[in-house]
């Protein structure tokens, strides 16, 4: 697992300039493969390359690797090749749980046995904390182990795996022989060897080894990826016998170095292609982020685009139309759904057939109902999806389209079948996401009305730069204005608690101090620097000090307690030191939702509002966007010379921020993104910023720096929103949380 890759662009430059000069070279020949066994009786008989089925591209390109190798007789290596078909994690209906073969579940000690990481110092770490792992590592580690079973149960002494994003040194051949004489005159009848890494990226902070000869050594731990590597039948047996694996496969098997007889040729021998991206992703990521050891930070854009549009989807009531419509954002589409009408900027530009259209997927929209000729007129190529209603006893087999969609492009769909992934994609000829078709209750076509921002919230603001997602409309929309529904009636009768002047105490029962970090930030939370004060409030520190990794402190406070809609509201006085961050925030990961207040040192009299949205439900891996979709509001005033009140009210229908029980700032559906529609825990901290663009330059003799924290309350309301947990489960109605937090 390489952490600290250039860019691709350099990557992909270099790899055609090394691709080209190796289609001038002449074809090798390894004398450790074929048919006739050497003297001592070993050979390498057997190549198995892991494939999906849905790359036969990869597949085309290593068996062009293949073919540049001969063996002793002059065979090409593709005669010794067989092709295993990997497992693919887009077959697996939910995330797998344990079994014989796959522990899905590891800890942080496990990361850091194999790549220690001596700069982070932080004052504790969850080392024990389990990380689940995501379903492409699972199918990545179950696929090596099923050739594992071939290799034991073979005639073959050993063999060669290779997953099929790889390509072979130029002196492939002659560096694998000698490291293959080196291992065959080490070895005994007690001790044969189990494996050898032929390919291989070492842990940047050590990786201990023992040199057997100059072109073998023996390592104790500390090598990642397993993309190439000899194993002998006696290792596939003895490897099975240590199942199951815990964690990746290539974390895993360090662990076992000291059970196994391993070696690695002194460099790598098989490199990883650089002109294809991985299907693999790494559940360690945001372990190792918290604690320091990822630095690096960059756009994480969401780069599936669907090519079949539009979509119009309709179908009676209760028959999944929302979970459909979420399905749909995963896939990539800009889905507008569930509404009694469009607003006219899109319904004209709809009808228009205008590629101006902020949506290109139309779920539940009860105005389009009566369309559906035009709709087929105006778009022939579209594809129209219709969900069946399971609890009227329709099923998809009996359940017949209306006939004025005779001969359109339409599936019916049920969004509570074990293939509503595989129907829905196999539709719009896409691939599924990794996780689990959502499920939700139906909202409903809920009631359109006219937007009435108020002109003095708009008056002469230029937008910053937005994260490029489905799910954030571009500014190029200049008539846009988001979509305002009506509330509904249990919406329209809360009323917000207005501050206590007598609730000026945090209660610690509500609160946890972070002692983690994040990549933009240029230190580490340390629980020392948030001072508890019975009857001041809480005061939260920015400081010079050298934890290895950071170079800076900082404080943070998160709530134990996770909201859904309410009202949140903090009473404060921020930082004025530039390059500092003063954030009052709602958060959530996986998928990535939140909700912003922030002030930067550098500017104390903005107010800077954000949103991020991906769309899915608990568990969804969606953690798209660096950026948001921000909006700076001027204050008036300057935050950091005094106390404050700042406030956002998060409904299902908009989100509202106030400055002393003032509106500044308010934003409907898709006003440029949908309103976050999960749980999230509330937070505030005050941190020095890695980006000079959002905060300015950090000034460390201006430290320490400091946020004083008055009070915080909470009004947080239950919503029919919430995810069913099971198909039976309602959604919750009653309160969440009431009360105060302060």
């Amino acid at each position: 697992m390489n952490l600290t890759r250039p860019p691709q662009v350099a990557f992909r430059l270099a790899f055609r300039l090394v691709h080209g000069i190796r289609k001038m070279l002449p074809r090798q020949t390894s004398h450790s493969f074929g048919n006739r066994r050497t003297p001592d009786g070993q050979t390498i008989e057997k190549i198995y390359v892991i494939n999906l089925d849905r790359e036969p591209g990869r597949w085309l390109r290593i068996k062009q690797e293949l073919r540049r190798i001969r063996d002793r007789l002059g065979n090409e290596l593709l005669d010794h090749t067989e092709k295993y078909a990997a497992i693919d994690a887009r077959d697996f209906l939910q995330d797998p749980s344990i079994d014989a073969d796959v522990d899905p579940y590891y800890t942080l000690a496990d990361q850091l046995f194999v790549e220690p990481q001596p700069q982070t110092l932080p004052t504790r770490f969850d080392l024990d904390a389990r990380i689940r792992m995501t379903r492409a590592e699972v199918a990545v580690a179950r696929s090596h182990i099923e050739v594992w079973r071939r290799i034991a149960r073979g005639e073959q002494t050993h063999a060669l795996i290779l997953e099929d994003d790889v390509w072979f040194h130029p002196s492939f051949a002659r560096h694998l022989d000698q490291a293959w004489k080196d291992v065959v005159a080490e070895s005994n009848e007690d001790e044969s060897v189990d494996v050898i890494y032929v390919s291989y990226v070492e842990a940047r902070h050590g990786a201990p080894k023992t040199f057997v000869s100059s072109a073998v050594f023996r390592p104790v731990r500390g090598l990642w990826h397993l993309s190439g590597y000899i194993l002998s039948r006696q290792g596939a047996q003895r490897l099975l016998r240590l199942l199951p694996c815990r964690g990746p496969v290539d974390l895993w098997i360090n662990h076992q170095f000291s059970v196994l007889n391993v070696r690695a040729t002194n460099r790598s021998l098989v490199r990883q292609r650089t002109d294809a991206v991985s299907t693999n992703s790494y559940s360690i990521l945001p372990t190792l982020s918290t604690i320091g050891a990822i630095n690096s930070e960059g756009a994480a854009l969401f780069s599936v685009r669907p090519t079949h549009f539009p979509v119009f989807a309709f179908g009676p009531a209760n028959s999944g139309q929302s979970s459909l419509a979420i399905a749909l954002s995963m896939l990539g589409y800009r889905c507008c759904s569930d509404l009694d009408s469009l607003p006219s900027f899109e319904l004209t530009r709809l009808l228009e057939g205008s590629v101006e259209r902020v949506f290109n997927a139309y779920v539940n929209v009860g105005c389009l109902e009566s369309m559906v000729v035009e709709l087929r007129r105006r778009y022939p190529q579209a594809k129209f999806i219709m969900t069946a209603a399971l609890a009227n006893g329709v099923t998809p087999t009996s359940w017949s389209a209306p006939t004025v969609l005779d001969g359109a492009d339409v599936v019916v769909l049920d969004t509570c079948s074990a293939n509503a992934w595989r129907i829905l994609c196999e539709h719009l000829k896409c691939a599924p996401p990794s996780c689990s078709f959502p499920r939700v209750n139906d909202l409903g076509q809920r009631r359109v009305v006219e937007v009435d921002v108020l002109p003095e919230l708009d008056r002469g603001r230029k937008a910053p730069k937005r994260d490029q997602s489905p799910w954030v409309v571009e500014c190029g929309h200049s008539g846009w204005r988001g979509v305002q529904v009506a509330p509904l009636a249990h919406e329209s009768e809360i009323k917000w608690s207005a501050n206590d002047e007598h609730s000026g105490r945090f209660d610690r029962l509500h609160w946890s101090a972070r002692s983690d970090t994040f990549t933009g930030n240029l230190a580490l939370f340390r629980p020392s620097n948030v001072e508890f004060d019975s009857t001041e409030g809480v005061t939260i520190h920015v400081r010079k000090e050298d934890f290895g990794v950071r170079q800076y402190s900082a404080g943070a406070l998160t709530s134990h307690d996770r909201y859904l809609f309410g009202r949140f509201e903090a009473t404060f006085e921020a930082s004025n030191v530039p390059g500092v961050v003063t954030g009052f925030f709602l958060h959530r990961n996986s998928p990535h939702q939140e909700i912003d207040i922030e002030i930067a040192g550098n500017m104390p009299t903005r107010l800077l509002v954000n949103v991020f949205y991906n769309p899915g439900g608990e568990g969804a891996p969606f953690d798209y966007g660096y950026r948001g979709a921000p909006s700076h509001i001027e204050l008036g005033f300057d935050a950091s010379k005094g106390l404050h009140r700042y406030a956002i009210e998060w409904t299902p229908c908009e989100i509202r921020w106030l400055v002393d029980d003032r509106l500044v700032h308010r934003r409907v559906l898709w006003d440029p993104t949908p309103i976050p529609h999960l749980p999230m825990k509330l937070h505030i901290n005050t941190w020095p910023c890695r980006s000079k663009q959002l905060a300015g330059r950090l000034n460390p003799r201006l430290l320490p720096a400091r946020t004083y924290v008055q009070s915080i309350r909470v009004t947080a309301n239950g919503s029919p929103l919430i995810e069913r947990q099971a198909e039976n489960c309602s959604a919750p109605d009653e309160a969440l949380f009431i009360g105060d937090i302060a």
